[in-house]
Formats: C-alpha cells, structure tokens, sequence
C-alpha cells in the first residue's frame, strides 16, 4: 500500500475534563501521559542509583528515610546487601521498561507519529488510552513491591531463575516482591504489544495522500520498525513471565530443576530448566536494546538533518540499516549467556553476528559524521544532545567489540565492564535523545519555547558527568571488579575504592544538573516565550499544522496532501533554504 485511501474520524473531541486530561483518545494527550510517567519512573530510578553509589562509598552511613520504607532492608537507614540487591533490581526494572521504553518510543511515537503521516489520530484509540492505562497499573504494581512486607525483589532486572522462581527460600524480596516484578512486567507486556499493533496499523494504514512509504521521515519509520520489533519481542517475554509466576504460585516446575536444595530446604520441584528462562529473557531481552536506541537514533537523524540544513548523505541507508539491526537483533540473545556452560560452538556462532550487527551502526555512524562534515551547523540544545547522543553511542558501543568475543567476555561479563558499556550504548544514549526531542518538540507541543542557555547547561553538565560516571566503569571492569558486590571487602577491591568515590561525587552531580531541565520545563510551559509556528524551519509535517499545540483533529479539518520527501533542505523557494512536505511549491521556483 502506497499511501491512505481514506480518512477516518475515530471519535468526537472530548466534553468533560476526565475524557480529555485522564481517559484521553487524542493520541497527543495520551503521548504527554506517556512523558509524564517516564520522567517519574527516571527520578526514581535515579535516586535509587544514588543511594546505591552512596552505600558503595560509605557503607555505614545512614540514609535518611530509607529505615521507615524498609525497617528489615535499611535498619536505622543502613543498606543491608540484600537490600542494595533489591535497588538494583528495581533501578534496572525501572529504567529499562518505564523510562527507555516509554519516553523516545511511546511518548514521542504516539504523539507526533499520526501527525508526521497526516493522519488525525492513532488508528485504535481505545487501545491507545488502555495501552498507556495498562502501563501505569503496571508501574503500580512493581512500584507496590517496596511497601510488602518481605521487600522488593533482589533477583536483578533480568530475574535469572531458579532464584527468581522458587519463592521465599532464596531471601528477602523473593517471597511477594518477586510475584509483584513478575505480574508487573506481564501486564507491561501487554500494553506494550497493544502499542505496537497501534503503531504498525497506523503507519500502514492511515497515512495522508502522498505520503508513500519512501516520504516518511526516519523519526516515523523508526517507530515503525520499533513497533515490529516490540510485536514480536513482548509476545515471548510475556508468556515467560506467566510461567514464572505459576512456578512461584502454582507448583509448576518450568524453571526449577529437581533436588534443589535451597536454605536447607528441598524444593518440591522437578524437572525444569533454569537456562530456559534465560534463553527466553534474552530473546527478548536483546532486542530491547534496540526498542529503546531506534527510536532515539530516528530522533537524532530528523534533529540534525534539520540542524545543517542539508540532507544526510543518504537518509534512506539509515533506514535500511535500521532495519538491518531490527532483523538482527533477534540472532544475538546468544552473546549474553557465554557463561551459561553454552557450547563454545554454539558460542561461535552467536559471535557472528554480534559483531554482524555493528556494521549497520557503523554505516549509520559513517552517514552522520560525513554529513556533518562541512555543514554550516546551527547549535542549539537539540543540536548539542544530538551531537551528545553519538558520542555516547560510539563510545559506548565501542566496547561491545569485546564483549562480543566468547574468551574475552568470560572474563569481563560479571565485572563492571559491562555496566559501562550498556550503560552508555543503551541508556544514557537513549536519554540523550529524548532530550534532544524535548527541547526540538517543546515548542509543537506546548506552544513555548524552552530556555535556550538553560538548555546548553543542561547539556554540558550532562555530556561531562556521564562521562565522567561510566568510562571509568571500563577500568574497575578491567581491573576485576565484580558487579553487584555491595561492598569491597576483598583486598584486590580496596584500591579502587577511590574511583567509585569519584564516580559517587560525578553521579550526584549529574543528577542534581537534571534540575535545571525540570526547571526549564515546567516553567517554560507556564511562561516561556511564545514559540512561532515553524521556530526551526523544518519540513516534516508536524510544522504544517494550524496552531502550537496542534488541534484535536490535527490538522484542523483540512487534510494536508504531501508532495515532497521529507527533507527538502538547501533548496531555493518562497520560505527560504527549505520546502515543506505540504508545499505544492517546487524547489527552485519563487513566485
């Protein structure tokens, strides 16, 4: 299918302040929900990292009201190593799923997606408003973990069973707490996979007259791609965890070998298989790396193709390469179990295409740099994240060449080493979009611009602290340093004692500069300066919409038709070095 035949009008504008602030269907609203929830979930999960970083360094150190929320993990505000367990467990659970998959894909896919093809909203907006709905309860529920009695789980974000799976004999966290992570992530797979069927129907379906597949920018297909990669990674975590969950609940035996002995008690279980968990975590689990970078690697290319007021060297190799690294995502699960007693054939084999897959990141790489190269740059906050954004990703992504050797990765995989390296590659990457996106959409969504010098210190602090936090994670892998140890009491360990105190005082830092951009944020939305309607100069048709916000229907009534790719800079017209996809105008032509 080419383009949309029809337009199809789902529903009338909301009447009631619950129909249009809560249980909104205007997928823009329902996108704000989406940011709203990411950007609680990342202060949590940050100030989780905090008081995990602070433990590290000063392990005796009281933590002000950490001893009321746990009196048997925190007694008298002092982190037992169960308890530093069960933070990390829930940091990792947060970031991954609430933050890295909701902010550069749900909430910015649902708000601009529709609008970037012309449509008018998402083409099922009932399971648009349950997907957000159901993601919310799901947050509820893993948030629910840290008020039980037993205390959040200690398992780690990845769950390996049978520690996961047997119950409360494993320790604190694993009786309730567990059961919780478990039914929470099942109800945000589902949600999840309501998404993606939105997105991909929306993409296929409801796109305006002239906007074939090849107009589309890389922002929308990067969503689209996403969303085919999430429809197929969700439906095999999900049944994972219900499995999990009648293991604990039920006496099923899916994960749990026989003769277990655990806190000299015999499990009552038998033949299952712990590795089975981990062949389906993974299988998910590695193309989550990519729900969450795709999307921000679309985010990124739009931004700076808008920045240097030319085309990419060729924008469609960058959407080929995504498409590439969405096929493979689903060869590699392999790499993250070299250390499961795997084959070292086996292990060969999933080495291949791990490395396979940094070519198209290498490609998409090679197309920035050469496009940036030369190009009269305009530097602004959604430029300097972009920017941001490749350095992290090369830097990050570099140090996946080691890990992807089988012999090499036997020694680095439980060290800090891989911390950094995903760390940087996965997440504070992502985050450096959707930053870059916040202060690019501001003004389409609110209708203000951001504070520009507040925007560019947001980013130097950021760019230096992150730095500053994960490149030495690297050495203290190299150097041995084993990951989710609480507390360095092995001789080897005390001399990079203070390199994690280094990396304490950067990550308080960095974290006290995400102030300015809440700052930033709220108060432009109240009295930023009123943004005109095309502050960029950009193209796609996000700008071609009567009003900042846009209106209910989008394009208020008036369906725009598109004549032109996506990315018609450096051309002469009316409008000055660009032409915009609703423009019948040809370049060249000036009245």
């Amino acid at each position: 299918m080419s383009e949309a035949s029809a337009h199809v009008v789902h529903h009338g504008p909301p009447t009631t302040f619950i129909r249009k602030h809560v249980f909104s269907l205007d997928h823009k609203v329902i996108g704000k929900q989406y940011y709203a929830l990411a950007l609680v979930a990342v202060f949590t999960g940050m100030v989780l990292s905090w008081i995990m970083r602070i433990h590290l360094v000063w392990p005796n150190a009281p933590i002000p009201l950490l001893g009321a929320l746990s009196k048997a993990g925190a007694p008298g505000g002092i982190v037992t190593p169960e308890y530093y367990l069960s933070l990390m467990t829930m940091h990792g659970t947060l970031m991954v799923f609430f933050v890295l998959t909701n902010a550069p894909f749900a909430a910015f896919g649902n708000y601009f997606l529709p609008i970037q093809i012309g449509a008018e909203d998402m083409a099922f907006p009932r399971f648009n408003m349950m997907s957000f709905w159901t993601t919310f309860i799901a947050f509820c529920i893993l948030v629910a973990a840290f008020f039980v009695p037993d205390g959040p789980p200690m398992a780690g974000w990845t769950s390996y069973a049978p520690l996961s799976a047997v119950g409360k004999d494993a320790g604190p966290g694993e009786g309730l707490g567990q059961t919780l992570w478990g039914l929470s992530i099942f109800v945000f797979c589902i949600a999840s996979l309501l998404g993606a069927l939105n997105f991909i129907a929306t993409t296929l379906d409801l796109r305006t007259k002239g906007m074939t597949l090849a107009r589309m920018p890389i922002v929308s297909w990067a969503w689209f791609i996403t969303s085919c990669i999430a429809l197929l990674a969700f439906a095999v975590l999900m049944p994972a965890c219900l499995l999990l969950i009648l293991d604990r609940v039920a006496g099923t035996s899916f994960f749990i070998p026989s003769g277990l002995n655990i806190s000299d008690h015999l499990q009552p279980h038998q033949g299952g298989s712990p590795l089975l968990w981990q062949h389906l975590f993974w299988f998910f689990g590695h193309p989550e790396v990519y729900i969450a970078i795709l999307p921000a690697i679309g985010i990124v290319s739009h931004i700076l193709i808008n920045s240097m007021r030319k085309p990419m060297l060729s924008h469609k190799a960058i959407i080929y390469c995504m498409m590439g690294i969405g096929f493979l995502s689903y060869m590699v699960w392999g790499h993250h179990m070299f250390l499961s007693g795997m084959n070292p054939f086996s292990a060969l084999v999933f080495s291949f295409p791990t490395l396979m897959i940094t070519i198209p990141a290498t490609i998409m790489t090679l197309i920035w740099l050469g496009s940036l190269y030369g190009s009269n740059l305009r530097i602004n906050a959604a430029s300097l994240f972009s920017l941001g954004f490749i350095s992290m990703f090369v830097s990050g992504g570099v140090s996946g060449f080691f890990l992807a050797q089988p012999s090499i990765d036997i020694y680095l995989h439980a060290t800090y080493f891989v911390v950094g390296h995903f760390h940087m590659v996965m997440g504070v990457a992502a985050i450096f979009g959707v930053f870059a996106g916040t202060y690019f959409w501001f003004p389409k969504m609110t209708g203000r611009m951001m504070n520009e010098r507040l925007g560019r210190l947001h980013f130097w602090l950021t760019f230096i602290g992150t730095y500053c936090i994960f490149m030495p994670f690297h050495y203290l892998g190299l150097a041995g340093n084993v990951r989710r140890y609480s507390a360095f009491t092995d001789d080897f360990l005390v001399p990079l004692i203070p390199i994690h105190k280094f990396i304490t005082y950067a990550a308080l830092f960095t974290g006290a500069a995400q102030l300015i951009f809440i700052f930033n944020l709220i108060y432009s939305h109240a009295k930023g300066a009123i943004a005109p309607a095309n502050p960029w100069e950009a193209t796609s048709l996000e700008w071609s919409t009567p009003s900042s916000p846009p209106p209910f229907d989008n394009f208020g009534g008036v369906h725009p038709v598109v004549y032109h790719d996506p990315y018609q800079y450096g051309v002469e017209s009316s409008t000055g070095d660009y032409l915009m996809q609703a423009s019948p105008e040809r370049a060249g032509e000036t009245p």
